[in-house]
């Protein structure tokens, strides 16, 4: 087993019964969602790399969308980012996730849906240099958005005085906005005008799970450079 990407060509890694294993990229933030719930639910698990533009034929068998987080146990595959999340934490119980109450939960799906507003600024952010103030305009738009609902629900987190998985949906992508900032301070969180969400930030950054999936700001600010020529490095930071 490695930490690097299997690609095109590579030898299906064969699974062992009984051990829940996690096709994953290292740098993926909707991958990063599933790894922050099992190491959450501290969750035994394997993880299987996959080379995102040259993806083994095994791989696409079991997910024809070519997209990661997949999980596999035994004859079960689930993938897409939420429906893994939810997956684990109905299936493994401790350290429970989703909200009980039912307003509560579909607020949540409305936070989530509305969550693709930041991810269309973020990523138009990174490749459409010539349109960055338009995108950072829309970035502290949301900002607001979620700053007002952190201000009804109290906080710290969105799910009230420990995390959700909402927390866990929206974080990896405020993780990735300090490596953003360098370009312009502005596509970060400024605390003084959104300070319900920066003190959600901070947080979020005391949760063991975030703490021990956490990369800096250069780290990220480096795969997404790589990822804006369109060869991203897969394998940035692991020895030959």
């Amino acid at each position: 087993m490695t930490q690097k990407s299997y690609a095109t060509g590579s030898a299906f890694p064969p699974l062992k019964p009984g051990v829940l294993r996690l096709y994953s990229m290292r740098f993926c933030p909707f991958a990063q969602r599933t790894r922050l719930v099992l190491a959450h639910k501290n969750i035994p698990f394997e993880t299987i790399n996959i080379h995102l533009l040259k993806k083994p034929d095994w791989f696409l068998e079991k997910n024809p969308n070519g997209t990661v987080p997949v999980l596999e146990l035994d004859n079960k595959i689930i993938y897409e980012s939420t429906a893994t999340c939810e997956w684990l934490d109905d299936v493994y119980t401790q350290n429970r996730l989703q909200p009980t109450d039912p307003y509560v939960k579909a607020w949540d799906r409305i936070l989530l849906e509305y969550f693709g507003k930041v991810t269309g600024a973020f990523y138009g952010f990174l490749k459409n240099a010539s349109e960055r103030e338009t995108h950072v305009k829309d970035m502290q738009k949301h900002f607001q958005f979620y700053n007002d609902i952190l201000v009804k629900r109290g906080g710290p987190y969105f799910g009230g005085k420990s995390p959700s998985l909402i927390d866990f949906y929206i974080w990896p992508f405020f993780e990735r906005l300090s490596g953003l900032a360098t370009l312009d301070p502005r596509i970060a969180v400024d605390k003084k005008a959104f300070p319900k969400l920066g003190a959600w930030n901070d947080a979020m950054l005391q949760v063991p799970a975030v703490k021990s999936l956490l990369w800096d700001g250069k780290t990220h600010l480096q795969f997404l450079s790589s990822y804006g020529t369109g060869n991203p490095d897969f394998d940035m930071g692991l020895e030959e």
